[in-house]
C-alpha cells in the first residue's frame, strides 16, 4: 500500500524532513544520490535540491519534471522500514544482470 508524502520541509545539507498521509514522520538523507549519476547528478546544485515540491496527484516529492523518488522508497527510508516485497523482488532480478 502506497503512502503518499503529504508535507516536507529541508532539514539542511541533503536532508528532507517528510510526513506521509498515516501520520509517519522521518527524515530522508538524500546524500547517496549523488553518486548514482544520471539525473542525480543534478543534486551536486544545492540550490536545485532545495526547489523540490510534493506532486499531490502522485504523493511523491519531484524535481522540476525530470526527478521523483517513489513513495515506497522515501517511506521506507523515511521510517527505517523495509521496502515492500515486490520492490524488493525487482532489486534482487535486476541485482543478477
Amino acid at each position: 500500500m502506497l503512502k503518499d508524502v503529504i508535507f516536507a520541509i529541508y532539514k539542511g545539507d541533503y536532508k528532507i524532513a517528510v510526513t506521509f498521509e498515516d501520520g509517519a514522520v522521518g527524515i530522508v538523507n538524500f546524500k547517496k544520490y549523488l553518486n548514482k549519476g544520471g539525473v542525480f547528478e543534478k543534486f551536486k546544485d544545492m540550490d536545485y535540491f532545495k526547489n523540490f515540491k510534493i506532486n499531490e496527484e502522485l504523493g511523491v516529492l519531484t524535481w522540476g519534471d525530470e526527478i521523483d523518488i517513489a513513495p515506497e522508497t522515501l517511506y521506507a527510508e523515511a521510517t527505517n522500514s523495509p521496502l515492500p516485497a515486490w520492490m524488493e523482488e525487482n532489486n534482487i532480478e535486476l541485482a543478477k544482470r
